[in-house]
């Protein structure tokens, strides 16, 4: 079974890159997508923005935060498009994210962030505009309720298929979710196969 971290309510700082078209080459370029494990993508997490061709640190928001307490990234819009690599929701998982924000964001990496444990958000314009405002503000993710709650006050609903929202909750894959659920499955089959006789 492939177990993650349950996502289900948590407060986090956010962290903004306000940038459209964040694309999946710029989250992890091309030449980290060799290897087949999650671990130790952080470091390479939006590599080319965050270090000089020498390796030293350039003047990038995520080389200053801790990610401990920034657990949400908000990001402009389209984020995730281009390629179709897994890799980019492990890297910003083992960077420390658990769930990423923009106002549209590319189906494909959608759907590997919900494969992999990590939470897709997409808001509305007003909504975005005050994460924008108070880009050092703490904001609550409940799954739970599907809700979204800024330090103002304000609440904004959200929608995760349900599947995936369960998957997320109770912090398996797909596999997980069905072998966690295989003595229901053991007895329907016997119960259906005596009927069947």
């Amino acid at each position: 079974m492939s177990n993650q971290e349950p996502v289900n309510s948590f407060s986090s700082r956010i962290v903004v890159l306000p940038e459209a078209n964040i694309d999946t080459d710029q989250i992890i370029p091309a030449r980290f997508l060799t290897t087949t494990t999650k671990a130790g993508l952080g470091k390479v997490a939006f590599n080319d923005w965050r270090y000089n061709a020498d390796g030293s640190n350039k003047d990038f928001i995520l080389n200053t935060i801790d990610p401990t307490e920034h657990r949400v990234l908000v990001a402009g819009n389209n984020l995730g498009c281009g390629s179709s690599r897994e890799h980019a929701p492990w890297a910003l998982m083992d960077y420390g994210f658990k769930a990423v924000i923009s106002t549209e964001i590319a189906d494909i990496f959608k759907s590997n962030s919900l494969k992999n444990g990590l939470l897709p958000v997409v808001v509305d314009q007003p909504t975005y505009d005050k994460l924008l405002k108070n880009p050092q503000q703490r904001v609550t993710v409940d799954l739970e309720s599907c809700a979204l709650t800024l330090e103002d006050g304000t609440v904004f609903t959200f929608q995760v298929e349900e599947f995936a929202r369960q998957c997320l909750l109770e912090g398996v894959d797909a596999m997980g979710w069905l072998q966690k659920r295989l003595p229901q499955i053991e007895a329907y089959e016997q119960s259906h196969g005596k009927a069947a006789a």
